[in-house]
């Protein structure tokens, strides 16, 4: 097919007409119902009988959702070949859209291309998807579901290597919370890592399984100590050996960044004149009250929300 208006060969008895970014396509719908577990083989199969594909005004069929005519161009030789070739010029990556849009099986079996490495990325996507589904069922939630069962809300999971041994100094742990992180001992997902574009595919499926702050990348992790040093007044500082690991960083709070701190603060009545100033030591009356500390925690997520409190007026002598 050279361009629009061409035919799919068929069967002569009937031809309907495909709009497709502003370009018009002659198709034989028997092409279409060959293929029942495609889109345009449902739209043109009993959905059509049932009137559930309807045409418009001029008797045309459109689909409007951004295929462009030259990728379905090459989509129409599947139903004529069984084949899709990607010539030069027509993105690969626009070409998958259009298929998952189309529900058209994307593999190297039906798709030839110039640019193998455009098919090859789209297809180590495919592939990365899967094996991280594997992943996440069998390592990576097992680790969230035993921090949501201690209360937590968020979870750090560090990848290590099937061989590397982890050697801390009891009296000397690493002083970074390291301790706080879920450990996964699987060469298999640290190898799977090391690729950004696994980490991205990794990223993405975690953030439509309803995860949120996602972060996944590479960090040095402490595996044994390398050295001790003896600081003045008779301090000892471990230093350990780093590696560098994968780590994924997620969380599932639902309240997530909002301070449920509420910073009360004493005000100065206009009618108590001995009122105590601010930062004067030992001052105080009856029926003022100590301000609060501030939460570190709270410091640590943003100013927490000012409350003013309302101190009942005391009436002097003066006054009266």
């Amino acid at each position: 097919m050279s361009g629009p208006r061409d035919q799919v060969p068929g069967a002569q008895h009937e031809r309907v007409t495909l709009v497709v970014d502003g370009s018009h396509f002659v198709v034989d719908p028997s092409a279409f119902t060959a293929h029942p577990d495609t889109m345009l083989g449902r739209m043109f199969g009993p959905a059509r009988q049932h009137n559930f594909t309807r045409p418009n005004g001029k008797g045309e069929y459109e689909l409007t959702e951004g295929i462009s005519a030259s990728v379905f161009q090459v989509i129409l030789t599947f139903y004529q070949t069984g084949v899709m070739r990607c010539p030069d010029g027509v993105l690969v990556a626009e070409l998958r859209e259009a298929c998952d849009y189309l529900c058209i099986n994307f593999n190297a079996s039906t798709v030839k291309c110039r640019d193998l490495s455009a098919l090859l990325h789209e297809l180590s996507n495919d592939g990365a998807r899967k094996q991280f589904e594997d992943f996440l069922e069998d390592l990576v939630v097992p680790a969230m579901v035993a921090c949501a069962q201690g209360g937590e809300r968020e979870c750090h999971i560090v990848v290590l290597a099937d061989d590397d041994i982890v050697d801390w100094d009891e009296e000397h742990p690493p002083p970074m919370g390291e301790e706080y992180s879920q450990i996964l001992y699987s060469s298999k997902l640290y190898r799977f890592f090391k690729y950004i574009e696994n980490r991205d595919v990794a990223k993405a499926l975690l953030k439509e399984r309803g995860l949120k702050n996602i972060r996944i990348g590479i960090e040095g992790y402490p595996t044994c100590k390398e050295k001790v040093k003896r600081r003045p007044g008779g301090r000892s500082e471990v230093i350990y050996n780093y590696v560098q690991r994968p780590f994924i960083q997620l969380s599932w709070e639902k309240e997530e960044g909002k301070s449920r701190h509420v910073d009360f603060q004493c005000v100065r009545s206009k009618s108590v004149p001995n009122l105590a100033a601010p930062g004067e030591v030992g001052a105080s009356w009856a029926g003022t009250m100590p301000t609060p500390q501030v939460d570190e925690l709270d410091r640590l997520n943003g100013p927490a929300p000012s409350r003013m409190l309302l101190l009942p007026t005391q009436t002097t002598a003066n006054d009266s």
